[in-house]
């Protein structure tokens, strides 16, 4: 049976999934209408050969990827890299080989990175491809022959059994007790029942029945090619990092070369020699720009998809990590995700009982509690027995010790068969004591299925299920309990059944049918579901419902997992998806969306992060997706964005490090003439501070643990520059700071007669280790937690030290030695900033608590 729909409607999802069908019937009435030469004996293998060279291969065609060359320039076009190549450029010019290196390899590595990204994305489509049946049961030459599904041409006859992957759009000629799974294309929750003259679409799975069919359409032309056309159609948005990267690497070009440009004026201007301050100029270019961050970015998402993959969450696109961090939306459809996707039945009422049922799965044992009523009528075992006659599921016990029971055919009807397992009847002596002998298969039309069995006890034994206002009579008070199960989202059915000593002619049967009750079936809610999405919303982001199913479902559903009715879209096809996601995104959004089954692959490539099932989806959902969660469980959703707001707050910390450090150089590089300091810091010098500062602490600080109550904040704001919130203001403040306090010690050492390039130059590098660890992360005050932070630091401030006490590096550098007093008083001096943004740190978290 494939299932009445809800009491004074149609089944769940029938509307949803009628704009994809429209369109398919008009195109598939239009060739059908053409003469195809189409005989029961099926087409012969010449004709398919024409039809074939005609109308090509049965497979969706993949568009042309674009080349390696143009892969590469994409990359490379990039602002922030722009800005690195333009340093390289300066390195060479300087013909300091070992800063070419470098940042050729940042470039290298970020450039194959990325096109290794592009590559996997365009998989989507030939998954696609693959998708199809691999062979399809045809009738060539008057014989049916098994046939790779590739072949298949319009106008073959095609026959389906249960089990059978549709191999392309097929107008039915013939159908017995045929249902389709379509969920994979239109998001139906339940099997729908096809007749002869309804269109079967390929990609949909056979669930009950058999079938015969023309096919109309194959390829690009059929259903499954539309979708494919609208996946290769999407081409993948910039993430938010991407997005506030490149203006970040706008703006640094910009202000490097104008600082730059500053500083070589003024060097000219008071009197220094032109080719030295060309050197110095360039050389504070390399300073100020900070190359490393490529490299940190793209480490800490390698980071972040390692540690997500061992919580069941795997990375397809590594910009996906951060991405989820800036997640303000998140849209989950219902079936699978939010429920369990197996139906059960949970209810079963009688004219004066009301039970509820429960157990696990498709398992037949469970538990039974009287609700209302006697304790346990007798009209209840007659029920389980009805569900078990009309009935053509069968349920299939585990393989292994601990499995789950398993079924065959009709989700919904399997359902029934354990629920009547559960109230005591089991299936298979039933129906051997009951044999059947004639049926009424379920049909749209009459929304119900009767089924005649030889009754022991002698004459038959006529049963029947289906829509409640077709079964049971006007005015029965079952009806509006079956009104009321309808609205709390319940899909129910009503039974009869009736003795007959002669087996009466089909036409009566329906007439002779005795009400005995209704059974009431759900797809329940996953544990913890409530819990976990006033999770998102305590974190700022909104969830919402994007399912094919029926509105009345879907509500019912939303109100149990806490989801306001206007957050529920029902009744979505892969086109309305897409323009829910791109209205959302317009709004300013930044959107997730979850899916699994083709349906799903257009609007998981078109929202800014799509995330697919890994045990339950498709190949295509998950192909179409940058995030895979390999258990299934909304949950995952939640780690992945606590891991990309971690990625976030690394790469903003890293900033607030590099680019205070920077703006340090350049500020005592203008600041220093003015104070009597000719050349505050030789070129040498300044790459010398930058490799140290930007090399292993810059790395370490992209890897932090993330800060304590992560997911209490809200997302961020998704204009908000990679500088805003303040962030800009306190590299200000830090940079400032630090120049301050090197220019101090460059003065002092002048006015006393010491090396004071030298202390300047040890106090500009100390006072900026001193920041990284400053703006370290803060977990839950374990230093184990910062161990690769502290290593990187230390083993940068001993290469610092050795700056001015290997005779080596003081030639190399221009350095000069330094007593142990003036060693001590630069420590002292470079730790001040770091004390400071500390404190400061402190006072900023303690504020909200004096005021709650």
């Amino acid at each position: 049976m494939g299932g009445a729909g809800p009491a004074g409607g149609s089944g769940p999802g029938e509307q949803g999934r009628s704009a994809l069908l429209a369109d398919v019937a008009r195109r598939n009435d239009e060739r059908v209408q053409r003469p195809l030469d189409t005989r029961l004996e099926g087409l012969s293998t010449v004709e398919a050969r024409r039809r074939q060279a005609s109308c090509g291969r049965n497979e969706v065609t993949p568009p042309r990827p674009p080349g390696l060359v143009r892969r590469v320039a994409g990359q490379l076009s990039d602002p922030l890299i722009i800005v690195l190549l333009a340093a390289m450029a300066v390195t060479v010019l300087l013909a300091d080989t070992t800063d070419t290196i470098v940042i050729g390899l940042v470039i290298a590595l970020n450039t194959t990175v990325g096109v290794i990204q592009q590559v996997r994305a365009d998989h989507a489509v030939a998954a696609l491809r693959q998708l199809a049946a691999p062979t399809a049961r045809v009738v060539r030459d008057g014989r049916l022959s098994q046939l790779p599904a590739a072949e298949v041409v319009p106008g073959d006859v095609v026959r389906l059994a249960g089990g059978d992957i549709v191999p392309a759009d097929l107008r039915l000629d013939r159908a017995d007790r045929f249902s389709l799974d379509e969920a994979a294309l239109t998001g139906e929750s339940v099997p729908v029942p096809h007749e002869a003259g309804d269109d079967a679409l390929a990609g949909t799975v056979v669930v009950a029945g058999t079938a015969q069919g023309e096919v109309t359409a194959t390829g690009p032309a059929s259903a499954l090619g539309r979708i494919a056309a609208l996946v290769a159609g999407q081409p993948r948005r910039r993430t938010p990092l991407q997005r506030r990267l490149v203006g970040l690497g706008r703006a640094l070009g910009i202000a490097c070369v104008a600082l730059s440009v500053v500083v070589l004026a003024v060097g000219v201007l008071r009197g220094q020699p032109w080719a030295e301050m060309v050197l110095v100029a360039v050389s504070l270019t390399v300073a100020a720009v900070p190359e490393s961050l490529p490299a940190v970015v793209t480490i800490a998402l390698a980071l972040g998809a390692y540690r997500m993959a061992r919580r069941a969450a795997i990375v397809r696109q590594l910009p996906a990590v951060e991405t989820l961090g800036s997640v303000t939306l998140l849209a989950t459809d219902k079936t699978g995700t939010l429920t369990t996707g197996t139906m059960t039945c949970d209810r079963v009422v009688l004219p004066d009982t009301v039970v509820a049922v429960s157990g696990n799965g498709y398992a037949p044992t469970g538990t039974v509690s009287v609700l209302h009523g006697a304790s346990r009528p007798a009209q209840l075992d007659r029920l389980a027995r009805d569900l078990v006659l009309c009935n053509d599921a069968e349920l299939r016990p585990p393989e292994a010790a601990g499995g789950d029971w398993g079924a065959v055919g009709d989700p919904m009807e399997a359902a029934l068969a354990a629920a009547a397992g559960r109230l005591g009847v089991a299936v298979e002596p039933v129906r051997d004591r009951f044999r059947r002998v004639a049926e009424i298969g379920f049909d749209t039309a009459t929304r119900r299925m009767i089924t005649a069995h030889d009754d022991p006890d002698g004459g038959y034994l006529l049963v029947g299920k289906g829509a409640p206002e077709v079964l049971l009579p006007p005015g029965d008070p079952l009806l509006d309990r079956a009104d009321r199960l309808t609205r709390g989202g319940y899909r129910v059915l009503a039974v009869g059944d009736a003795h007959c000593d002669t087996l009466p002619g089909e036409d009566r049967w329906p007439g002779l049918l005795a009400p005995r009750g209704l059974v009431a079936l759900t797809d329940p809610i996953r544990p913890g579901m409530p819990e976990l999405l006033d999770r998102f919303h305590r974190a700022g982001i909104e969830v919402v419902m994007v399912t094919g199913d029926h509105p009345a479902t879907a509500r019912a559903v939303a109100r149990q997992v806490g989801i306001a009715d206007d957050a529920v879209h029902a009744r979505s096809v892969p086109e309305a998806k897409m323009d829910l996601i791109a209205g959302w995104q317009a709004a300013g959004q930044i959107v997730a969306m979850t899916g699994d089954g083709v349906n799903d692959a257009p609007a998981l490539r078109r929202a800014d992060i799509g995330v697919a099932m890994g045990r339950g989806g498709t190949e295509v959902a998950r192909q179409a997706a940058d995030l895979v969660l390999a258990d299934d469980e909304l949950a995952t959703v939640g780690v992945a964005v606590e891991e990309g707001r971690r990625i976030y707050a690394n790469i903003r910390r890293f900033l607030r490090y590099a680019l205070s450090g920077g703006l340090a150089e350049i500020l005592v590089m203008l600041a220093g003439p003015a104070l009597g300091l000719a050349v505050p810091l030789l070129p040498a010098q300044i790459l010398w501070v930058n490799m140290l500062t930007h090399g292993l602490p810059g790395v370490a600080l992209g890897a932090e643990p993330p800060d304590r109550d992560l997911l209490d904040a809200p997302p961020r704001p998704p204009g908000e520059a990679i500088l805003g919130a303040g962030l800009g203001w306190r590299v200000g403040l830090t940079g400032t700071l630090i120049a301050l306090l090197s220019l101090a010690a460059g003065g002092w050492g002048a006015a006393t007669g010491r090396p004071w390039q030298t202390l300047l130059f040890l106090v500009l590098g100390f006072a900026q280790l001193g920041v990284a660890l400053a703006v370290r992360a803060r977990p839950s005050g374990r230093d184990e937690d910062h161990r690769a932070l502290y290593a990187a630091v230390a083993s940068s401030a001993i290469l610092q030290l050795a700056a001015v006490t290997v005779p080596a590096l003081r030639e190399l550098l221009g350095t000069s030695p330094v007593s142990g007093i003036e060693l001590v008083g630069c420590l002292l001096l470079g730790a001040v900033p770091g004390l400071a943004l500390t404190v400061a740190g402190r006072l900023r978290r303690a504020r909200p608590a004096r005021a709650g």
